[in-house]
């Protein structure tokens, strides 16, 4: 059974940083092509990308968050990270974890972020 779990969300100041973790068990990555990334849904608005990693390692990164943001992987890409600096009010938002291979879109359940002082 495939499971992705997020982590590393709390409560962060404006201006601070946080690592997002995602573990993801269950998955047989073998020599397909994937897509790794985080998305976040704040109240009210849609569920936006954050960022991508592709495996081949190309990433990719919403306008709002370049510059901020890094995303990678573990070495068995059993492990997807978002590190995330200089947090801004407007980043708050619950951040959830996607997997795509073999044509299956697969979610966690999602790590809530807070930016406020």
């Amino acid at each position: 059974q495939v499971q992705l779990v997020e982590s590393g969300g709390g409560l962060v100041q404006p201006g601070g940083s946080l690592r997002l973790s995602c573990a993801a068990t269950g998955i047989s990555f073998g020599f397909s092509a994937f897509v790794m990334g985080w998305y976040r849904q704040a109240p009210g608005k849609q569920r936006e990308l954050v960022a991508t990693i592709n495996n081949i390692g190309n990433t990719n990164y919403h306008d709002s968050v370049k510059g901020r943001a890094t995303i990678s992987t573990g070495n068995d890409r059993r492990m997807m990270y978002l590190q995330m600096s200089s947090l801004k009010p407007e980043d708050a938002a619950v951040y959830y974890c996607n997997v795509k291979l073999d044509s299956r879109d697969y979610w966690g359940q999602g790590t809530q972020v807070t930016v406020s002082s």
